[in-house]
């Protein structure tokens, strides 16, 4: 009887499922434009299609997602128009989904394609189509396309223009520059946020809109507020950035402690910011792979320097002789190549491959990882950096990346944007840390946890600032089920990725989207009752 029971459930579960699934088909093709009504079997993908799981994990670059334990969406809209997005948005509205928005899957805690109620993916993958236009220095580029693919369009028609976003080529262009994107040109062009000067967004009821029928607030939001708490970005207009035809590459080997690791970190936190905007001088510091000096940091824990400057070779070892001569950085330590054989370097390519490895968008690391942010306002003492290599060898595969500020991010005000850490920023602090076995995830998170609590004394303060493109779920969280949380709760991580500029972009998300349709546990919420007086 209990077993006929079960065969009852499971049948009339797998009819209502058929029903929602049948629905959803017939509201999506009715709400498609004419010319694209009929794409939809093609274009909406559920767990019945064989292709689903492909589609679902070909973006994935964080294995703690791929779990079978993880919630997955009810339907993938794989869409290639944007009436796909109009229907895909209405749809879901319809049906009671949620809408998660997915351009390239780096979103560090799986926010685009992960979530604990009934939802709907809309993957951008298909929109990524980039049209240069190099005579008036811009360029239109869907949120589709990844970041290689920007840089090799701009590279088949100049090499004297550039962009200034992230080093990571399978990036997503959506979520990177709606979240602000840095990158080697940050100290002489800014983000890529402060680079895009239109845009093109569907809102909450499907209306396709511009910077000029959207309004100056709501462009100011998506440009570091992050767009997909507003609607979905579907392009971006963004200013091309000139670069000279050769460029210069310097990278020092790795100094351990023992080796004087620590006066040159020391050195450079005190001068990295100040140098000529043309040097960007970034620190990594991880942990050697000598497993019998594991125990020793001052032999183990490494920093190492890279540099880029748009500087002729003898000018920037002139400068660098005058404000950093400990590096001892020497015209013969350099090398001479175009921009874009820059971005293939710091990317983690050959210089000598073809561009052709920017467009592949399966390169990058797929693993376990957890990382966090943090940014430093005065250089941290001797002894705070000693503590940081003690907890840095306990876990071998962590690593920091140091990105220096000042030169035009010290230019721009925090209210430019939604985007605010500008003035008064040494540095930026990106710690990860990676793993093989899914059976030790509680084990390296909470060492990273115990890492991040061990800087607090040494980093900003009211409020501790962090990297919205990098998010960070132990920073706080909305209830994803109702999407209603109280303003003190949401204050203590909205004001950590966007200070004040938060209470605007409360503004800006209650006029755009009073109903809270685009939200996920870390989106900017809606609340009536306390701001509207």
């Amino acid at each position: 009887m209990l077993l006929l029971l079960i065969l009852v459930f499971i049948s009339l579960h797998q009819v209502a499922s058929d029903s929602v699934q049948e629905s959803f088909f017939q509201c999506f093709s009715s709400h498609s434009s004419q010319n694209h009504s009929n794409q939809t079997s093609k274009v909406v993908v559920t767990s019945n299609t064989s292709d689903y799981s492909f589609v679902l994990q070909s973006s994935i670059r964080n294995r703690r997602f791929l779990n079978t334990s993880i919630p997955k969406p009810e339907f993938i809209v794989t869409l290639i128009h944007t009436s796909h997005i109009q229907s895909a948005i209405i749809c879901s509205r319809k049906h009671g989904f949620q809408i998660r928005v997915r351009s390239g899957g780096h979103d560090y805690e799986g926010l685009s394609y992960v979530a604990d109620v009934p939802f709907v993916m809309i993957d951008l993958f298909n929109l990524r189509s980039i049209n240069i236009d190099i005579q008036n220095r811009f360029a239109w580029v869907e949120s589709g396309a990844i970041l290689g693919e920007l840089y090799y369009k701009i590279a088949e028609k100049s090499n004297l223009h550039g962009f200034p976003a992230g080093t990571c080529s399978t990036v997503g262009v959506g979520g990177h520059m709606s979240g602000g994107g840095f990158g080697t040109l940050l100290r002489k062009y800014g983000l890529a946020a402060d680079n895009i000067i239109d845009a093109k967004m569907v809102d909450v009821n499907g209306k396709v809109l511009t910077r000029e029928s959207m309004g100056e607030d709501l462009f100011w939001a998506i440009r570091g507020g992050g767009g997909a708490s507003f609607g979905i970005v579907v392009s971006w207009k963004v200013r091309l950035v000139a670069v000279p035809e050769t460029v210069i590459v310097f990278s020092s080997v790795p100094y351990t402690m023992e080796l004087g690791g620590t006066k040159l970190l020391q050195k450079w936190q005190n001068v990295a910011d100040k140098l000529h905007e043309d040097i960007f001088l970034h620190a990594v510091l991880d942990v050697s792979d000598s497993s019998s000096s594991a125990s020793n940091y001052s032999t183990s824990v490494q920093v190492q320097f890279l540099c880029l400057s748009l500087l002729g070779v003898e000018k920037l070892a002139s400068l660098m002789q005058h404000s950093f001569p400990e590096l001892g950085l020497r015209p013969q330590n350099c090398t001479e190549m175009t921009w874009i054989q820059s971005v293939l370097y710091f990317a983690g390519f050959s210089t000598k491959e073809s561009l052709d490895v920017l467009l592949d968008r399966s390169t990058q690391f797929k693993g376990f990882f957890k990382a966090k942010s943090d940014y430093v306002v005065e250089p941290i003492p001797e002894a705070g950096l000693e503590g940081l290599y003690k907890m840095l060898i306990e876990e071998q595969t962590s690593m920091m990346i140091l990105t220096p500020y000042g030169g035009k991010m010290s230019e721009i005000s925090e209210s430019e944007i939604a985007f605010p850490h500008r003035k008064g920023n040494l540095y930026k602090i990106q710690y990860l840390v990676t793993w093989d076995d899914e059976d030790e995830t509680d084990k390296y998170i909470g060492w990273m946890r115990r890492l991040y609590g061990y800087m607090t004394p040494s980093v900003s303060k009211n409020p501790r600032a962090a990297y919205f493109n990098y998010r960070d779920l132990d920073l706080g969280k909305i209830n994803n089920n109702s999407g209603n949380t109280s303003y003190e709760q949401a204050k203590v991580w909205g004001f950590k990725y966007f200070k004040r500029n938060f209470n605007r972009l409360v503004h800006v998300k209650m006029a755009i989207d009073p109903s809270n349709v685009f939200r996920n546990e870390q989106s900017i919420p809606v609340f009536p009752s306390q701001l509207r007086k």
